[in-house]
């Protein structure tokens, strides 16, 4: 049958389809051939990111922050809905007169921050990973400037909220009752009606964009039902809009092999990608053993999907995770055994996207860039002679080797059963620049030996 034949309506259908199928196409989404990774306009990619605040939106001159990161070959932020920072706005409307926010109205700036934000990271195919509530803000000094606390707004008195005016405790007491409004739950409609409406007005903005990830919440400690409440939300309404979106949780204890941490590892149609950024609290060996460990619990289950990780801890005099020395190589071996987004968390608790984040970056980028990375895989079984904490190994076995050595080293290569030449070709991570290596003939063990203790990456490639 030709189309002169169909009705006007199948047209119309056949139509719409095409363009909706085009725009998914076009969308952050998982890589049906490598379904650890992420496929964006219609490539898998690496993500790769770093920035000086979590609330970029909120951050004066963002583009200057986004063209920086563009430019070291970054391609991945994160967006926590905050407003704690000096300088920051709150989404709602503040009375002068009053000085009581009113929750069925917007603040302006607030939202025209964040939509600008959205564009200027789409025109630079940057991914945004939105935390849509922001943990901390509902806890001890935040919580009491807090739009949301009942003697802040016009909406509802504290008993009829059934909302404490006063936090003190860490996140990780959940004392805050905010975070068990859902019907499972508390089924506190006067609050859950104005959590809705901010959620409806995050995704009015989002919705729009096809370069948006989401994780309900910044480490979390309550109960599975909060997160599995606004994911499926979230998943509905996107589909109501003919969208499709990916959504994850990230929770707060650093042991992965808690059991919260299996809510979103066991439960694809929740969370169709997993963070671990917890695992940066770990260093060296047992950093990358329990990375990729993760990996090959969801492979193993026949769970595979992307697994990010949007805090990378570690700086010189931070509070988390070691020194600038730790984050680097915590940076560098996540990518190597797998992650699908690896950034750098903001100073002083990482390096952000400071000058050696930069260094980082773009070391990173190039290396990846110099093998069939996607087709690579984890081998530091093809290492001789290695010690613990040694060196990192990413391969195609008897094509290609990429090797990571963060304190310098020695290894063998077992290039036996080679009869071609490879070609050698060292990067100094920290200060990004090449250094040509001698080139070396199979059917021989083959010495690798780093030019000095730094942090050093070598790519074998066979000759062709």
């Amino acid at each position: 049958m030709t189309k002169r034949h169909l009705g006007f309506s199948t047209l119309l259908l056949m139509a719409i389809s095409g363009y909706v199928q085009g725009q998914e196409q076009n969308s952050i989404s998982v890589a049906e051939e490598r379904p650890e990774y992420w496929r964006y306009k219609g490539k898998t990619v690496l993500l790769l990111g770093g920035s000086d605040e979590d609330n970029l939106f909120q951050m004066p001159e963002v583009e200057k922050q986004l063209d920086l990161l563009k430019g070291v070959g970054g391609n991945y932020v994160r967006c926590t809905m905050s407003s704690r920072d000096p300088g920051n706005v709150w989404p709602f409307y503040f009375n002068d007169s009053t000085q009581l926010y009113d929750l069925t109205r917007w603040n302006p700036e607030y939202w025209n921050r964040f939509e600008n934000f959205l564009e200027a990271c789409a025109k630079r195919d940057i991914i945004v990973q939105v935390e849509v509530w922001a943990t901390f803000d509902f806890y001890r000094g935040n919580w009491d400037v807090n739009p949301f606390n009942p003697k802040n707004n016009r909406n509802y008195t504290q008993e009829r909220a059934r909302l404490p005016l006063q936090v003190a405790t860490h996140p990780t007491r959940c004392d805050n009752p905010f975070f068990w409004s859902i019907p499972m739950h508390d089924n506190n409609m006067p609050v859950l009606y104005f959590q809705q409406r901010f959620v409806e007005k995050l995704i009015e903005h989002t919705f729009n964009y096809d370069n948006v990830l989401y994780c309900i919440d910044n480490e979390t400690s309550v109960t599975a039902a909060w997160g599995s409440f606004w994911s499926s939300y979230l998943r509905s309404r996107a589909r109501e809009e003919g969208k499709t979106i990916h959504v994850t949780e990230m929770w707060d204890p650093w042991d992965l092999d808690h059991i919260s941490h299996r809510e979103s590892f066991d439960h694809p149609e929740l969370y169709s990608f997993v963070d671990i950024s917890q695992n940066n609290h770990k260093r060296g060996q047992e950093h990358w053993d329990n990375g990729l460990a993760q990996i090959k619990r969801l492979e193993k289950n026949g769970l595979l999907r992307p697994v990010n990780n949007i805090k990378t801890y570690g700086s010189d005099g931070g509070r988390h995770g070691g020194v600038t020395k730790d984050a680097i190589q915590k940076f560098i071996q996540s990518v190597l055994f797998g992650s699908a987004a690896v950034r750098f968390h903001r100073p002083p608790s990482g390096i952000g996207l400071t000058s050696p984040a930069q260094n980082v970056l773009q070391s990173t980028r190039e290396l990846t860039d110099a093998i069939t990375f996607f087709e690579a895989k984890p081998h530091n079984d093809l290492l001789m002679d290695r010690e613990e904490n040694e060196a990192y190994c990413r391969a195609l076995p008897g094509e290609e080797y990429l090797i990571y050595f963060p304190n310098g080293g020695e290894i063998s290569l077992d290039f036996s059963e080679e009869e071609a030449k490879f070609s050698v070709y060292w990067l100094s991570i920290t200060d990004a620049r090449w250094h040509k290596g001698k080139s070396v003939k199979g059917g021989q063990m083959v010495t690798v030996r780093t030019p000095d203790n730094g942090q050093w990456a070598v790519v074998v490639k066979k000759e062709l």
